[in-house]
């Protein structure tokens, strides 16, 4: 009789030199208009204790987006849910579509396991040098899961080679999540660019647009926000 294997589940993340950690840093982006006056928000915000930025929507004069991020998901449905029911943010239009989430996660190279995972992303969105942010998902095409990891690797390797190059001259810095189950239109991932300026994130992403991966396997790309901080919480990372 054939006895059946179990599956090893690990759900830990995996850095190099052995490192596990099991924790990660959510981190979810709200979007409203109707808000004319976002200095009353920042009023709010301030006190509050909340990690995380107020963006001024690029694309709707009276609109703003709000990145709050947490080590613990419950935060969203407690303190988070409270704040946005309270009735400065009540009586915003808030856009669900534009609603995106993701969680960090490793590639089992993170020198730094733990920075990379609850630091770096704190960092890279509250620097008061990188007021500018781009925020969109993406979703990759199943043919891309069934590449042996060798090629896989080759195609993602592409796409860190460009983003190193636009961080190491301080032009765009990218925070990387996953949403696997987590997003309402079954995206896989939630990619945020930051900067100086406007331009080199719009520059990084048209260039990845030639990338193999972005050109063939990546099945739905978006919507975009496009924010400038108006007010980023103290960087603790």
């Amino acid at each position: 009789m054939t006895q059946t294997t179990e599956p090893q589940i690990d759900v830990r993340e995996h850095g190099a030199n052995q490192q596990t950690l099991n924790k990660r840093l959510f981190m979810q982006l709200q979007v409203f208009g109707g808000c004319p006056n976002a200095e009353e928000l920042v009023q709010a915000l301030r006190p509050s204790g909340i990690e995380g930025v107020l963006y001024r929507d690029l694309n709707d004069p009276k609109g703003v987006g709000l990145l709050t991020m947490s080590e613990d998901p419950v935060f969203f449905v407690t303190r988070l849910r409270d704040l946005l029911n309270s009735d400065l943010f009540r009586q915003l239009i808030h856009k669900p579509e534009f609603t995106m989430i993701g969680r960090t996660y490793s590639s089992g190279y993170e020198p730094d396991l733990e920075d990379w995972l609850l630091n770096k992303p704190k960092r890279a969105s509250c620097n008061p040098e990188w007021p500018w942010a781009i925020w969109y998902p993406l979703r990759r095409s199943g043919a891309f899961a069934k590449l042996t990891p060798q090629e896989q690797n080759a195609i993602l390797r592409e796409h860190g080679i460009i983003g190193r190059a636009y961080g190491e001259a301080d032009l765009a810095h990218d925070i990387r999540l996953a949403c696997h189950g987590l997003d309402a239109h079954d995206n896989d991932f939630l990619i945020g660019l930051v900067g100086r300026e406007l331009h080199p994130l719009s520059h990084i992403v048209q260039t990845m647009r030639k990338t193999k991966q972005t050109s063939e396997f990546i099945q739905t790309l978006g919507p975009f926000f496009v924010g400038h901080a108006l007010w980023q919480a103290e960087n603790r990372g």
